[in-house]
């Protein structure tokens, strides 16, 4: 008679060790998909749609190859995490910058998406484990919830910023905070599937906002004007240092003895509803700290409140002064090119210059009006005025004069 040997734990589970090692690179890589996605979106000028093209794209060849390996392996795990953070963002964008869908219900959906996702895993594997990753349809699962959280992960950051006005160094403040609550659970003996799951959830408007922190410009209390290249560069640059680190020392790969120890530490069975109790408590206390904050002034209220500043005359300088100059510069470049097409009676071209500018003001209304929403609003009704007479007028007077008008203001 012959026995079957079981195959080693590793040889099929392509997931990493939850190790500090794990929530660092996490981190690392939730924050370039912020960054990245606004760089190539906005300052490459590629746009939204077809940025998130060439990523999901990417994210099906990175996750071919990930699914071909037979063992974890960090290059190919660490990669596919950075294309599917940076394609997640995108998701979350595309339906609120280009579909205009707000950002609650986006949240909503892909919270409802993401229970529909770990229900029918749950109902399917019966485990939620990330350490039970042994076959392809546990695999497909991962990367479908892993997804589904980058997206989620987005658009509720990006919410909490427009219903407080928080700036982005005071929003990372809120999922540190309940970050620590969930870790402190855990090691008080909390599910650690649950507990893994939601800081896997949370550590990505931790690094949205970390994200925004950094590349936003140097204005008071809001950024530290690093930009999105440069805040890119040095975090893809630090996830390719600790992934090579990894690959030679394999830091961040335990035995199974290690993890039973690790689970039989901290799991108290007998605590587990009580500390859910805690950290359901958390969950009511942040809601009610997002309405109380939502409740107070802040430049996104004043905004919506006021409504177009129709009678409002600014100066080009009043106008642009707390605009970041790279942005100020790409409208200004794209104004020029309408007025090129003008001059050459271009009409075909005049109306994809328009459609290419209305985009880029557009993208870059959540990042613009919070900083100044008198001249944002100023700006936008000259803008309105250019839409109009070149859609609906059709009059290449009124087109000049909206487009002159517009060039004066942006300098």
């Amino acid at each position: 008679m012959t026995t079957t040997t079981a195959p080693p734990r590793m040889l099929l589970n392509k997931v990493p060790e939850v190790t500090i090692w794990f929530w660092l690179i996490k981190i690392l890589c939730t924050t370039v998909g912020e960054s990245f996605a606004d760089w190539i979106n906005m300052q490459l000028g590629v746009g939204l749609v077809a940025t998130a093209v060439i990523f999901t794209v990417a994210f099906a060849a990175v996750l071919a190859w990930q699914v071909r390996t037979r063992r974890y392996r960090p290059a190919a795990y660490w990669l596919t995490v950075v294309v599917v953070s940076v394609t997640g963002t995108l998701y979350t964008d595309i339906l609120t910058d280009q579909l205009g869908v707000p950002l609650w219900i986006s949240t909503t959906v892909f919270a409802v998406a993401l229970a529909v996702v770990f229900g029918i895993w749950w109902v399917r594997e019966r485990t939620l484990s990330i350490h039970s990753i042994v076959t392809r349809p546990r695999e497909a699962f991962y990367w479908l919830a892993v997804l589904v959280t980058f997206a989620l992960g987005t658009a509720s950051g990006d919410w909490t910023l427009e219903l407080t006005g928080w700036s982005p160094g005071v929003s990372v403040l809120l999922p540190l905070a309940l970050i620590a609550i969930v870790t402190a659970c855990w090691r008080l003996g909390a599910n650690p599937v649950l507990t893994f799951w939601l800081v896997y959830i949370l550590t990505r408007p931790l690094g949205a906002n970390l994200g925004d922190w950094l590349a936003a410009p140097t204005v008071p209390d809001r950024g530290l004007g690093l930009g999105t290249l440069a805040t890119s560069v040095i975090f893809l640059s630090a996830i390719l240092a600790t992934v090579v680190y990894l690959t030679f020392t394999k830091s961040d790969v335990i035995d199974e003895h290690q993890y039973d120890d690790q689970v039989a530490k901290y799991h108290r069975r007998h605590r587990e509803w009580p500390l859910i109790g805690v950290m359901a408590a958390a969950t009511i206390a942040t809601a009610v700290l997002l309405n109380w904050a939502s409740a107070q002034p802040h430049a996104n209220a004043a905004a919506e409140k006021e409504g177009p500043a129709t009678n409002v005359h600014l100066s080009p300088a009043e106008a642009v002064a707390h605009f970041p100059a790279t942005d100020i510069a790409q409208f200004r470049t794209l104004v020029k090119g309408m007025n090129d097409d003008l001059a050459k009676n271009d009409q075909p071209a005049l109306n994809s210059a328009v459609d290419a500018y209305e985009k880029a003001w557009d993208d870059d209304q959540d990042k613009l009006q919070p900083l100044d929403g008198t001249a944002w609003d100023f700006i936008d009704g000259q803008n309105d005025g250019l839409f109009t007479a070149v859609r609906d007028n059709k009059d290449p007077a009124a087109e000049k004069t909206a487009v002159q008008a517009l060039l004066k203001t942006l300098g």
